[in-house]
């Protein structure tokens, strides 16, 4: 079969490593871009078309859109994508505020035949992968608590100033990078019901946070404990799980900045002796196939018809309603930027 023609909305950092994987897929190949830095130098290619709006760039017969924007256009560049009758992939976060990712679900069920899914990347680490099979094959038992320390040096890594100004990109810390440990939390905890915060952004003083630390418990009644921060001089990744009989540690992942150090599992089986374990295996990951095998499921979902198996459209509004309840959570924060409540039920419906 002909290979469907993929656009890249945003040909940044993250946009050229999709086309990386892309290219690399049987079923897809990249025909186009766009991206506003093209404005000045506007590059030349006999395989690439380019544009510097994402308006032209739905203008070329398309299949598929990418989309790798700023917070504050990657609603309305999904939205766009679906009414032009292309299937949607779009980075994290899916907006800046939970209204966003409820406009795109709008949209989205107006087109049940286009496919839409987020790039939730983590879900697709190896380390991840094996953990959910630990946790979901039962051979350590039930998850009783889990704690999680995802950060970096400052708010804005290497694209622009947009992250440290809220009315781009809705959030900071917690919203850009912290909601990559939220969503793992869900995966393996399901959903919270109860939340409590303290939100700040007393060391960088711009108007969207440095740090956030939430406590969190679900219908089970399990705890799970976060810190999200832009003052982690050694940058850090690290995900606890205690189980009933053991416990798994995600430290370390493996990052286009490779700063986060080795990613490891680290597997422990509880015992009756005074440490509380028998010994620890640990597995190390040299290699990086999560955004391969990503797209890979993507163009899996799309070419067969089949449904987007993780990372969809209800996967981003849940997770966005847990950062914002987070937020929420904070009374102080909740006022100063007037924080409404991510799981309001609107006049005269039922969630």
């Amino acid at each position: 079969m002909n290979r469907l023609r993929v656009g890249i909305a945003g040909f940044g950092v993250v946009g050229n490593r999709r086309r990386e994987v892309i290219d690399q897929n049987p079923y897809f190949q990249t025909v186009a871009a766009c991206d506003q830095k093209f404005i000045q130098n506007m590059p030349k290619s006999k395989d690439l078309k380019f544009f510097t709006n994402y308006k032209d760039l739905l203008k070329v017969p398309l299949d598929v859109l990418f989309v790798c924007l700023p917070n504050y256009l990657a609603a309305e560049v999904t939205i766009a994508g679906l009414e032009r009758g292309v299937h949607v992939f779009c980075e994290k976060p899916p907006g800046r505020m939970v209204e966003d990712i409820e406009r795109v679900i709008e949209a989205e069920k107006k087109h049940p035949q286009l496919k839409l899914k987020y790039g939730f990347n983590h879900r697709y680490h190896d380390s991840v992968q094996e953990a959910l099979r630990i946790v979901h094959s039962g051979e350590l038992g039930e998850i009783i608590n889990m704690r999680g320390v995802y950060g970096k040096s400052k708010i804005i890594p290497f694209s622009g100033g947009w992250r440290a100004e809220r009315r781009y990109s809705g959030g900071g810390i917690l919203l850009d990078q912290g909601i990559h440990m939220v969503d793992l939390m869900r995966l393996f905890c399901g959903e919270f019901e109860e939340v409590k915060s303290f939100v700040s952004n007393s060391y960088w003083n711009h108007d969207v946070e440095d740090n956030a630390y939430a406590i969190m418990r679900d219908r089970k009644g399990r705890i799970a404990m976060l810190h999200s921060t832009a003052t982690q001089w050694q940058h850090q990744f690290s995900l606890e799980i205690a189980l009933t009989q053991g416990s798994l540690c995600l430290k370390g992942i493996l990052s286009g900045s490779k700063s986060y150090g080795q990613e490891q599992l680290i597997k422990a089986r509880r015992s009756e002796a005074d440490t509380g374990i028998e010994g620890e295996e640990v597995v190390n990951y040299l290699n990086d196939d999560s955004w391969r095998r990503e797209v890979n499921e993507f163009a899996d979902a799309v070419i067969n018809n089949v449904p987007v198996p993780s990372g969809t459209s209800r996967d981003a509004l849940l997770t966005m309603q847990l950062v914002y309840k987070i937020y929420f959570a904070d009374e102080g924060w909740r006022e100063q930027f007037q924080i409404q409540d991510p799981v309001r039920i609107p006049a005269g419906q039922d969630r």
